[in-house]
């Protein structure tokens, strides 16, 4: 479920987290250090920002900061500035400034070495994302499944987005969200195999490994999608169970964020993770989808 603001989710019965305590006016010690490390890093984002540089400024060992950033975070503070950039980069691209002037503007400081690797993170090279955002073509097909209404969209590169829903308009409003100017055609035959690879997986069948994803991620996110499509079909892992794995034992919240924003349901398998006493947990497209996936794969 999603609210506009923290007051609308407690009046449905929702609770602040009792570990950061974003309502106290000290809050966590640990949590407040991290939230303005970020500041600071936002504030810094088109000079380099080292561990050393940090510490200087928040007078702390640069090995205590990291140890203490990625605690609560799950990720480096250098994986966080990287991700500002790329967010920055992509409002810049959006918004139709050139290339040039996105990455400086984001704070990459050339745009040589820079360009394949923010090609990797955005799913296509800058320009192309540009025009993507205002016209590149995604194609796109929706069908029913044991889950409701199922939208796959995909890029020149692969599926770049599966979503649920109840209603056609639902789903055709959730993909606008990543390419709010891109060009969407409705593609039914040309996707059909996609969707009916799809539709079996979700019935029992092994998914065929050779469906293609394009998808951007942080290295973190990325880390944790890995781990989830190891996940045996039919079984559950805890969150703390997957932070475990991917050797970040502290970063339980940070792995149901990243579960959180998978944007290709069921081909990266978000549903197979529970909490630890084999409640549900959150899911994106709501309990009842979660339930009924776990189910027909048990089944």
């Amino acid at each position: 479920m999603f609210f506009r603001k923290p007051d609308d989710a407690e009046k449905a019965g929702y609770r602040a987290c009792l570990r950061c305590r974003p309502r106290a006016i000290g809050g966590n010690a640990q949590m407040e250090m991290v939230k303005a490390v970020c500041r600071y890093i936002e504030q810094h984002l088109d000079e380099p920002v080292t561990l050393a540089r940090l510490g200087a400024a928040f007078k702390q060992s640069p090995f205590h900061l990291q140890r203490t950033f990625k605690a609560v975070l799950g990720i480096s503070p250098r994986a966080y500035a990287d991700s500002c950039r790329m967010n920055q980069l992509k409002r810049n691209l959006q918004a139709g400034h050139s290339v040039t002037r996105a990455l400086y503007d984001a704070g990459y400081s050339s745009s040589s070495r820079l360009y394949e690797r923010t090609a990797s993170q955005l799913g296509m090279t800058p320009d192309k994302y540009r025009r993507g955002a205002i016209a590149a073509p995604i194609r796109y097909t929706s069908t029913d499944s044991p889950l409701g209404r199922m939208l796959i969209a995909a890029t020149e590169k692969g599926i770049c987005a599966i979503q649920f829903a109840d209603s056609e308009e639902e789903l055709e409003q959730g993909l606008k969200h990543e390419f709010p100017f891109a060009v969407r055609r409705r593609d039914d035959s040309g996707m059909r195999q996609w969707k009916e690879d799809l539709l079996h997986h979700m019935r029992g069948q092994k998914l065929n490994a050779s469906l293609p994803l394009d998808i951007q991620a942080t290295a973190f996110q990325r880390r944790v999608w890995t781990y989830l499509q190891s996940i045996p079909f039919g079984s559950t892992k805890s969150y703390s169970q997957v932070a475990k794995a991917i050797g970040q034992p502290t970063a339980t919240r940070a792995v149901a964020r990243a579960c959180a924003t998978n944007p290709v349901a069921v081909a990266i398998p978000c549903h197979r993770v529970v909490r630890e006493n084999g409640e549900m947990g959150g899911y994106r497209w709501g309990i009842e989808r979660k339930e009924a996936l776990l189910e027909m794969e048990r089944a």
